[in-house]
């Protein structure tokens, strides 16, 4: 079997038509490279060049050798390439907190740039509340998530150690249900506090919203029912048990659909937020996922 540098220096030969100039290609003495193809012929037990004033002449054997000498070269060239690729390629696991509905986050779109771009990278979701999302990472049982904010606050200042990309802002409604627009002539938060409410846990961003305008003026809602998913939120206020939070599409959807109230005059502001820990933003898997969130999520 025949090195490498042995072929390739019976290929440039056949180019060149010449051993000085195929040895200064290859930054090889002539010498050398007159070895090298004399070791290939007798290796081969064949004659692969004429030898002419002018140069080397390949023979017939030679024609009918080089075609075969250049493929394995171009193999070999390949093989390399593809172990030098697997050097660079993002290898792993991502871990990523997901929240409220895949739409609005932009999931499907997030997941699939970013099989794009690491197909070796494989991908779990771990769905929850946005605060659960923010504890899971602080402990290092996600990589990356998404989180929920009034904005400018991201995880707070108590959370240095987490690090945040604000995507997008909203606003949350007071929504009731169908009927009920004759028990919301006044919608001033007093009032509003005293009818029932649905709840939410503390991780939850309708607990923190509620609690920034309420606790001010002391005040909390009159919770009747505490769920932790926003379909069931949803499900609660059509069957009439008491007011709640959503989001600018779902309360429009739901009044326009099912004929429930909307309390005119009465918003939330909030922001969508993209969190990782700070320390660990440079880690490949970590850092592929934020530019493919610059993709999805363009400033």
């Amino acid at each position: 079997m025949q090195d490498l540098q042995t072929l390739r220096a019976f290929i440039t030969v056949a180019r060149e038509g010449s051993v000085s100039r195929a040895a200064e290609k290859l930054h090889l003495t002539q010498p050398a490279v007159s070895l090298k193809l004399k070791q290939l012929q007798e290796g081969l037990g064949l004659a692969l060049f004429h030898r002419r004033p002018q140069g080397l002449k390949l023979t017939a054997d030679g024609y009918a050798l080089l075609p075969a000498a250049e493929r394995t070269l171009a193999a070999m060239a390949a093989f390399e390439q593809s172990a030098h690729a697997l050097h660079s390629t993002l290898r792993g696991r991502l871990k990523i907190g997901t929240i409220v509905d895949p739409e609005f986050i932009r999931l499907g779109a997030f997941l699939h740039r970013l099989v794009g771009r690491a197909p070796q990278l494989e991908t779990a979701l771990q769905h929850g509340m946005s605060g659960s999302v923010l504890n899971w990472i602080r402990r290092g049982e996600l990589d990356v998530g998404f989180y929920l904010a009034p904005p400018g606050e991201g995880p707070g200042d108590d959370s240095q150690d987490v690090a945040h990309r604000e995507l997008t802002q909203f606003h949350y409604h007071v929504i009731a249900p169908a009927g009920w627009s004759g028990r919301l002539t006044r919608t001033d938060w007093p009032n509003l506090a005293a009818l029932p409410w649905i709840v939410t846990p503390q991780e939850s961003v309708h607990h923190r919203l509620l609690q920034g305008v309420m606790e001010p003026q002391g005040l909390a809602p009159n919770g009747v029912a505490q769920v932790d998913q926003e379909a069931c939120m949803l499900d609660l206020v059509r069957a009439g048990v008491g007011l709640s939070l959503a989001r600018d599409a779902l309360a429009m959807a739901e009044r326009q659909e099912r004929g429930l109230v909307v309390v005119e005059g009465v918003r939330l502001p909030c922001s969508l937020n993209f969190v990782w820990q700070r320390q660990r933003g440079d880690e490949p898997a970590i850092a592929a996922a934020r530019e493919v969130l610059e993709e999805v999520w363009p400033t």
